[in-house]
């Protein structure tokens, strides 16, 4: 798996699934677990949507491992 998540992309990700996840445990409900999505792509650095969509937000200094087709 290439990443394709950049730094402030993972942060994002990262913040906004415990945030998902918070809310859904301060409501009691099951839906805090779609939280774990973000916080889980944030956390690998890699997005399987964003394969098919052909997105990249890392930079070369992310130290993500960018393949760049010629």
């Amino acid at each position: 798996m290439t990443k394709n998540v950049g730094k402030i992309d993972k942060i994002a990700r990262i913040a906004i699934g415990i945030v998902i996840i918070l809310l859904g445990i301060m409501t009691g409900s099951w839906l805090g677990i779609i939280g774990l999505i973000p916080l889980a792509t944030g956390i690998i650095g890699w997005c399987p949507l964003y394969c098919p969509l052909k997105i990249n937000t890392c930079c070369k200094n992310d130290g993500c491992d960018v393949k760049k087709d010629s």
